[in-house]
């Protein structure tokens, strides 16, 4: 995807959200950002391919087997958006308060079209998480294995 849809989301005259100006540390990155917009949701964030691959989850990220969770594909981020807390003004896109729930590291150990298989190593998430794609290009299953 690029960072093309993510500057086109946004002014940045009046939102703090990071522009992109940091490229990639070429580390693998995790972060879930607990985002409260119009709804509350979650922000699952993997380092790839010089962006942050990202994915809304509606409901508290699973930390257990056998809990799955929706996780909707959005537009890539920038690096620096990792470090990212703070408000969104009212009127922007995603406006509300953003502020980091887990961060860590993860280990890519299968990618496909369809599939993504890592081991996360947050503070409140550790172990072998899977994005499935179905229904459709930007709905995912997330959940952790068995």
């Amino acid at each position: 995807m690029g960072l093309k849809e993510y500057h086109k989301k946004r002014d940045f005259e009046k939102t703090n959200e990071p522009k992109g100006d940091e490229k990639t540390r070429g580390g693998n990155i995790y972060v879930i950002q607990k985002h409260q917009a119009r709804r509350l949701h979650y922000d699952l964030r993997l380092e790839m391919d010089g962006v942050l691959k990202s994915w809304a989850v509606p409901k508290t990220p699973p930390a257990e087997k056998g809990v799955k969770r929706l996780a909707v594909q959005v537009e890539d981020h920038p690096i620096d958006y990792a470090g990212f807390e703070g408000t969104i003004p009212e009127g922007h896109y995603g406006a509300g308060t953003v502020e980091i729930w887990d961060k860590g590291q993860y280990i890519l150990k299968e990618r496909a079209q369809n599939k993504l298989v890592f081991e996360i190593m947050g503070k409140k998430l550790k172990g072998n998480y899977c994005l499935l794609r179905f229904k459709g290009e930007k709905n995912w299953l997330f959940f952790k294995k068995k």
